[in-house]
């Protein structure tokens, strides 16, 4: 039990604000940790529910937990901002915020493509492609799902590289076939549920959104080279759209 001073002239439900912010704070709770239910904290603190769930909501307002219908009281994590401009690259934005990026391969195979993704890499479909997915991990947490797709006669060595990099770099390999000056030409974002094998790769629940990012990157001629369908854990990433400045007429003052 955690005892009020009901004579502090501090509001009851603003003090239990306080002591949970502060338990927060100091990492007795984690990111992503659930707190005790309202009722458990009702009993702790020796309130009604009402006055917990005006805490908790304080706690909201100040983005220091998110609450989920049927789940429960949740420390917010730490949210990732990730650049997406025409330099957009994964372990460059995460080191960019002194966070620590990882991941790994789940499957990495050729493949005939589909009229879809022929389309976008511009090659005919049928056409064979190299198929890689991945799980992308900051400071140890998974952040991303992604299938992404390569024209094999433009990566011949796609697999040897790729492996030998260690630690599964696309930049690697790009620059190891002569395209590590890639850029980001298009993004497409939309915002929708996980299923079962998405929210299971990055431990989440089923009835918390993800936001699904189509892109692609063409060499410095243009040539399209990587088609990727990348799935993002909403609530640990926060997509930031960079635009190059443009700039407005000159006027001369008038003598």
């Amino acid at each position: 039990m955690t005892v009020i001073d009901r004579d502090s002239g501090v509001s009851v439900w603003r003090q239990i604000e306080q002591t949970l912010s502060e338990e927060i704070r100091t990492g007795q709770w984690g990111e992503g940790a659930r707190l005790p239910t309202e009722g458990e904290l009702s009993e702790r603190f020796r309130v009604n529910r009402h006055t917990v769930r005006r805490a908790v909501g304080g706690l909201a307002d100040r983005g220091l937990v998110r609450v989920e219908q049927g789940r429960g009281i949740f420390v917010r994590e730490n949210v990732l901002e990730y650049l997406i401009g025409r330099r957009t690259r994964f372990t460059e934005n995460v080191k960019r915020v002194n966070r620590s990026p990882g991941g790994h391969a789940i499957s990495l195979t050729r493949q005939r493509v589909d009229r879809e993704v022929a389309g976008v890499l511009g090659i005919r479909a049928g056409a064979q492609v190299v198929h890689l997915e991945t799980v992308g991990e900051v400071d140890g947490r998974p952040v991303s799902y992604g299938s992404h797709w390569f024209a094999a006669k433009l990566f011949p060595r796609f697999e040897e590289t790729y492996r030998a990099t260690g630690s599964g770099s696309i930049t690697q390999v790009m620059e190891a076939h002569g395209f590590g000056d890639y850029e980001r030409a298009v993004t497409k974002v939309t915002a929708r549920m996980p299923d079962a094998a998405e929210a299971d790769l990055l431990k989440q629940p089923r009835n918390r959104p993800i936001l699904y990012v189509e892109s692609l990157n063409v060499a410095i001629n243009g040539q399209p080279v990587q088609a990727s369908h990348v799935r993002y854990a909403a609530d640990r990433v926060q997509m930031v759209f960079e635009t190059r400045p443009v700039a407005g007429p000159t006027f001369e003052e008038e003598p």
